[in-house]
Parts: structure tokens; C-alpha cells; sequence
């Protein structure tokens, strides 16, 4: 099914969302202290990228994860993503307007590769429940639960999301899932999952140590993210949409995060990046492009030879959208 990123993302919505986000970069993070980290997944020193709506992003020169450093404290994220305009106006009006387009070319065939996924490693079926964290509107709940047959929780800290997906009647703890009790959770097989979250944690390592903990022997974890060594990201550089402070802070890659997630204890199953969006991105932001030689090459390609290319550069882990499959032994 091709996609292209005004279906999902249409361009003038976006961009009122970026810039109620660029207000609140100074309402919530301009006070703010900051701390500076070294690179979230080796712990090598960075050097700096470039400056973007007062945020430094650097590249770590051993794993080339890209990432927010210095970092405002926890306590500014925790309030932004709470209540602040721009999330209100993510969950009450982008999503609602797009919310159609996202569920048919995005949860469709996200659900339908989670469940081939689940059912590739857990060949036992023994699977129960299916725990979202960062559920949003809850699109993808409502699509897994039209083929599984499996309960769902949401773990939602939003005031506005975690009202949408009681709403539509799924269990929702409004928490972190730092916060999370381990008791609050169903005690039989649980397979995780998490989309587009990764990459606005505030803290990687502490989020997965605490994953790890939540999880029995044998529960599965299923998140995708973004890859800093996306296609996209790697042409479009500081122009990159993709690359938006407050909200997207870590940038690993295949190689990176693979490496992050041992570290914690986990069982790596795969890392792929089924990606589809890079080259219709890029195609777009031609005028942003330092490199001549893809401009032309974007111009000679015709839509059959893009679409050839879109699926290469997914096959060869070149795709900015990234997913992570793993267990807890």
C-alpha cells in the first residue's frame, strides 16, 4: 500500500502544530534547567549537530545516535506532555481530522505486523494481553482487538488522550510508565508495545531498566521509533521535521539501539525499519537538500523507480522508522 506523508501528516495541520510546539519550547522549557548527557546509548561524548528552537542536538562519533544535549530536567517534560496547547491540540484536532487516513495506511498494517510478529515468536499462542504504552487516540488498540483475540490496556499519561481511549472503552492507567506499579499490570503472558514513543523519552536507559522490570520471563516488547540513520534525516539534516524539539529528543539507529538493549538484559529478536515515507519526505523537501546529485537523481526518477527505491532502503536498514522486537529470558 503506498503511502505518502500528506495522507497522514497533511502539511498545513503539521506545521500549526510545529509552531504551537515552537511556542511551547519557550513557555515550558525557556526557565528550564539543563543538564548535559553523554550519548543515551553507548555513553560517549557528543559533538555538536546544530541549534534548533533553542535545543543543541549532537551526534555521538562511535554510534552516530543523534540526541538533545544539554537536556532540560524531567519536570518541564512531565508538564509539556501533561497540558500543554500543542499536545491538547495533537490529540483534540490533528488526530481527529486525520485520524481516518492514519487508522486505514498506518494501524491497519501496524496491527497486522505486530500480530505476525507475536505470532512468529510466541509460536505457544500464549499471549493474553497486548499493553500500550503511549496508547494516543487508541487506533491501534481498536484495530489489534479486531484480530486478536486479546485484552488490552493503555498506559496514557495525557489528560486529553487517556479520556479518548476510556471513551472508547479500553482499561487506562493515566501514568508514566516510570510511575507504573507492577501490580497494576495483568498477570498472565503480556506483550508490550509502543509507537513513536522512544524517541521523546527523557531518560532511555531509566524507561527501559524500568520495562524490563515490568515484564515477566517471556513477555515480548514490540516498539518502533525513529533511526537517526533514516534516509530522510541523514538528507534534510537540522531542516528535517523529524528532528523537533521538545518532542524528539533520541535518535538511534539499528546498530545503536541494538547495542542499548543488551545492555539492559534484553533478548534481541529483530530490528527492522519497514519504513515507507523517506523518500516521499525528502522528495518533497527537495529545496533543503545540500546534496546536487540527489536533487537530480529525484528529478530523473519516476514514481514506480521511487517507490523500487523506498523499498531498498527499507530492506537495507536505511528507513527512519525503526522497529524493535524483543524478550524478557
Amino acid at each position: 500500500m503506498k503511502v505518502t506523508e500528506n495522507e497522514i501528516r497533511p502539511e498545513a495541520m503539521f506545521n500549526e502544530y510545529l509552531r504551537l510546539a515552537a511556542a511551547d519550547t519557550i513557555a515550558y522549557f525557556k526557565n528550564a534547567h539543563r543538564e548535559t548527557i553523554n550519548c543515551p546509548a553507548c555513553g560517549a561524548r557528543g559533538k555538536l549537530l546544530f541549534d534548533k528552537s533553542g535545543f543543541q542536538y549532537e551526534e555521538c562519533p562511535s554510534c552516530k545516535t543523534i540526541y538533545v544535549s544539554p537536556r532540560p530536567v524531567k519536570e518541564a517534560f512531565n508538564s509539556y506532555y501533561t497540558d500543554s496547547p500543542s499536545t491538547k491540540f495533537w490529540a483534540t484536532t490533528f488526530y481527529k481530522v486525520t485520524e481516518n487516513a492514519r487508522r486505514e495506511k498506518l494501524w491497519k498494517p501496524k496491527a497486522l505486523l505486530v500480530k505476525s510478529t507475536i505470532e512468529k515468536y510466541q509460536q505457544d499462542n500464549t499471549v493474553k494481553n497486548v499493553i500500550d504504552i503511549g496508547g494516543g487516540y487508541g487506533v491501534f488498540d481498536e484495530e489489534i482487538k479486531n484480530i486478536m483475540d486479546v485484552n488490552i490496556v493503555i498506559i496514557e499519561p495525557s489528560v486529553h488522550l487517556a479520556k479518548i481511549c476510556r471513551v472508547k472503552g479500553f482499561h487506562t492507567i493515566e501514568k508514566f510508565m516510570e510511575d507504573l506499579e507492577k501490580d497494576e499490570l495483568p498477570p498472565e503472558r503480556n506483550c508490550f508495545v509502543s509507537f513513536e514513543l522512544f524517541e521523546h523519552l527523557h531518560d532511555p536507559q531509566l524507561f527501559m531498566e524500568k520495562m524490563y522490570k515490568s515484564m515477566k520471563t517471556g513477555d515480548m516488547f514490540i516498539f518502533t521509533t525513529l533511526s537517526g540513520m533514516g534516509i530522510d534525516i541523514m538528507l534534510l539534516g537540522e531542516q528535517s521535521k523529524s528532528l523537533s524539539p521538545p518532542h524528539h529528543l533520541n535518535f538511534m539507529n539499528p546498530k545503536s539501539i541494538t547495542q542499548f538493549m543488551k545492555k539492559i538484559g534484553f533478548h534481541m529478536l529483530e530490528v527492522t525499519t519497514p519504513g515507507k515515507l523517506d523518500i516521499d519526505i525528502v522528495d518533497k523537501s527537495r529545496q533543503h537538500i545540500k546534496d546536487k546529485s540527489w536533487i537530480s537523481l529525484l528529478e530523473y526518477l519516476d514514481e514506480h523507480d521511487k517507490e523500487e527505491m523506498q523499498t531498498k532502503i527499507a530492506e537495507l536498514g536505511l528507513s527512519s522508522h525503526m522497529m524493535i522486537a524483543c524478550t524478557k529470558n
